[in-house]
């Protein structure tokens, strides 16, 4: 899982240009800049760059580095993936674009009002694209050992169905989306926003990760599984966070509505 808003000083921010206050979110968010997907795309890319190859490393047998114990290959794996989500939403181009890398989290955004509707299919295009991009350069640079480790695509648990990992992959999406909220609801705390976004994500893929798969994020199974040939639980990797999203982004406008006072 991935992705931040990030404001232009570098801190999470309500959307690329768009000012945090202390109130209720804006009702016009401010619009996003002709580079900003391109920014989007090459922060995707890298992000799924990065997990691949923590994931060829690791997880392959024939790695010097390479982890029998699954759960620990997974800490390892979301400790990493943490600290490079970290970095990005912390890099120049993280700043301007806002570092999403995520569609959940994009679509998280324009529900929350902090990011303009009419971008959402083009920043959503943009990480998918990246997703895929990421994937193919991973397989170019470590070769072979990248199919052997699936892409890095995740999978189920044999005994979850296909309903379990839709509601496991929606459900973590639900206080990712709060949390969001509770950060831009007032200035000052954004700046640690980052580092908790890290930890976050580690912890979802340490205990989804046996499970579900821990994805929480489309881009982060769509390269990987179209490259793998993965693709049966594939919608719903897609679906499940998005609606997530709305659904966490409809419980932090129900808890702010009476008085504003969510996050104070």
């Amino acid at each position: 899982m991935s992705g931040a808003e990030m404001s232009r000083t570098g801190s999470p921010a309500a959307s690329p240009g768009t000012r945090v206050g202390s109130g209720p979110a804006p009702a016009r968010p401010a619009p996003v800049r002709a580079g900003w997907p391109l920014y989007e795309f090459a922060l995707t890319a890298m992000l799924m760059f990065a997990v691949v190859t923590v994931i060829r490393w690791v997880l392959d047998q024939s790695s010097p580095f390479f982890l029998a114990d699954f759960q620990q290959a997974l800490l390892v794996v979301g400790a990493l993936t943490g600290a490079m989500v970290c970095g990005l939403i912390r890099s120049p181009w993280g700043r301007l674009s806002g570092a999403h890398m995520n569609p959940a989290i994009t679509f998280a955004l324009w529900r929350l009002k902090f990011f303009p509707g009419r971008t959402v299919v083009v920043y959503v295009f943009a990480q998918l694209c990246g997703s895929l991009v990421g994937t193919v350069l991973a397989r170019l640079a470590w070769g072979p050992a990248v199919a052997r480790v699936g892409y890095g695509a995740v999978a189920a648990a044999p005994s979850w169905d296909g309903w379990a990992v839709f509601a496991a992959e929606g459900a973590c999406l639900v206080p990712v989306t709060l949390m969001i909220g509770f950060f831009l609801a007032r200035p000052g705390r954004e700046r640690w926003f980052p580092w908790v976004l890290a930890v976050l994500v580690c912890a979802i893929i340490a205990v989804l990760g046996p499970l579900s798969g821990g994805a929480a994020n489309p881009a982060r199974q769509f390269g990987p599984a179209l490259m793998s040939g993965t693709t049966a639980y594939l919608w719903i990797y897609l679906v499940a966070p998005g609606l997530g999203a709305a659904l966490g982004a409809a419980a932090h406008h129900r808890i702010t509505a009476p008085s504003y006072g969510y996050g104070r």
